[in-house]
């Protein structure tokens, strides 16, 4: 792979942080609109040059950056349109629900924990006393777009109570297809190292790849409000199946068509060393009904059909470790296996990685990775060095300077063997001057065609309309 060279076109600019970027048709409409959801509850659309509100929920959303400095990983995180939206006009929203602030599972900042390999209470902590500490409610509702152009909410179809303010995933909602079924990625819960285990527990639904059937009735018009699949009523039970756990938290789940299957990818975050895609194109999906039937029966199903990202026993390629500073030089980090047993015991089990990429990495042509922030397949044709491969962002590559922050794009490429594959830098041109800019979403259009890039001035979205989308071009 080469390095390719691509200019930034502004679409939009002085918004709020945006989250998911992705294209439809409206109903009786003939044109394919960009739609862009930002954090804090708004809802654009974009054609022929004409920027107009689908939709604002802000006083449907959680106050952000208020007990984080700022900083904050809830709000709207999920936008996702029908298949048949044209016809029908559903799509479907994720996003952190007003009043609902808790005082967090923990005490201390949210990502202040950290295991103790000498001290085993730390490496089994449990979540108790759910419904008095945990950080907030988020919600997934489907909506209707009215023929008068109005669009209201139809129905809920989970309430999830989340421990800690992070980790609640970002471009969450998409549907397969392949199934036509919705597809939620939810994160680990939050703080750091997955201190419950959430990821790996097969009743919890953080850290879980979740397909629900929206096209089943559950007739249940208001869900309670839970963590665990066994607390959910049966009919929404039967509305669900799982794709994956040990997810640590995900960028979503895109699909590059291959002949006549779908490659499916998913980006991890990772802890303090490593950023992953994983890629796939067979899986079997458990139904819920049948994990919470191995709970009640104290039996595991077969392990076998899980996709299992290995987190937290593995961060990406690398069994997930601590990193404490070295006394004797400061340029160096003793780098501690966090939890043994539990990479031995997910070491068979996970899926390899397709491709990592680090926090620290000498190589040349390579960045120094903060966080992935997205992960879109490119079938275009305008930026030939770019076609049929897989295009990622990263919030800000590591960099001499403090100022100015630049995130960074790469791209790697689907591979048949198994094999850990490499990456290489997309170069972009610099329009950002003495700005800031930090890369927090990446989306397509329909037929993944043409690429687009979130940019924010701020890691705060409590600094508030900082925001530019641009499109990727020659």
């Amino acid at each position: 792979m080469h390095k390719v060279k691509v200019g930034l076109r502004p679409i939009i600019s002085k918004i709020n942080m945006p989250t998911v970027l992705k294209t439809t048709i409206l109903p009786g409409d003939s044109i394919e609109r960009l739609f862009i959801a930002t954090q804090v509850g708004e809802i654009f659309y974009i054609g022929n040059g004409d920027v107009r509100t689908f939709l604002d929920i802000r006083p449907r959303i959680l106050k952000l950056g208020a007990s984080s400095g700022g900083y904050d990983e809830r709000g709207l995180l999920g936008l996702a349109f029908h298949p048949n939206f044209y016809y029908n006009g559903l799509f479907y929203l994720h996003y952190s629900v007003v009043g609902t602030q808790g005082p967090g599972a923990l005490p201390g900042a949210f990502e202040s924990f950290k295991p103790n390999p000498c001290d085993p209470n730390t490496l089994d902590l449990k979540w108790t006393d759910r419904d008095i500490h945990y950080d907030h409610i988020d919600t997934v509702e489907e909506w209707i777009l009215q023929s008068n152009g109005s669009p209201v909410r139809r129905r809920t179809l989970l309430n999830l109570r989340r421990p800690f303010l992070n980790h609640n995933g970002v471009n969450s909602l998409n549907f397969s297809p392949e199934t036509g079924k919705l597809v939620l990625t939810t994160g680990d819960g939050g703080s750091g190292y997955d201190p419950f285990n959430l990821s790996q527990d097969d009743m919890e639904l953080a850290g879980k790849i979740i397909e629900i059937d929206v096209n089943k009735k559950t007739l249940v018009d208001q869900p309670p409000v839970v963590t665990r699949f066994n607390e959910l009523p049966v009919p929404i039970q039967e509305t669900l199946t799982v794709i994956a756990k040990g997810v640590r938290n995900i960028t979503g789940l895109s699909f590059q068509r291959y002949y006549d299957r779908y490659i499916k990818y998913a980006g991890n975050v990772g802890q303090d060393l490593v950023e992953t895609i994983f890629s796939f194109v067979h899986y079997q999906p458990i139904p819920v009904t049948r994990l919470v039937q191995h709970f009640l029966m104290k039996s595991e199903p077969d392990q076998e059909e899980f996709i299992n990202l290995g987190w937290r026993g593995w961060e990406g390629a690398l069994p997930t470790a601590i990193l404490t500073a070295c006394s004797a030089n400061p340029a160096l980090k003793e780098k501690t296996i966090a939890y043994y047993e539990d990479a031995i015991k997910t070491s068979t089990r996970r899926l390899q990685p397709l491709m990592s990429y680090y926090h620290e990495d000498s190589r040349s042509g390579k960045f120094k990775a903060t966080a992935l922030t997205g992960v879109q397949p490119y079938m275009g044709n305008e930026i030939p060095g770019l076609t049929g491969s897989v295009v990622f962002a990263d919030l800000a590559r590591a960099q001499e300077a403090q100022l100015p922050v630049r995130g960074a794009l790469a791209y790697t490429r689907a591979r048949m063997d198994c094999k850990l594959n490499d990456y290489s830098m997309i170069e972009t041109d610099d329009p950002f001057g003495s700005q800031s800019a930090y890369y927090v979403s990446l989306g397509t259009n329909l037929n993944q065609s043409r690429l687009y890039l979130g940019v924010y001035g701020s890691m705060k979205v409590a600094d508030i309309n900082q925001g530019t989308v641009f499109e990727i071009v020659p």
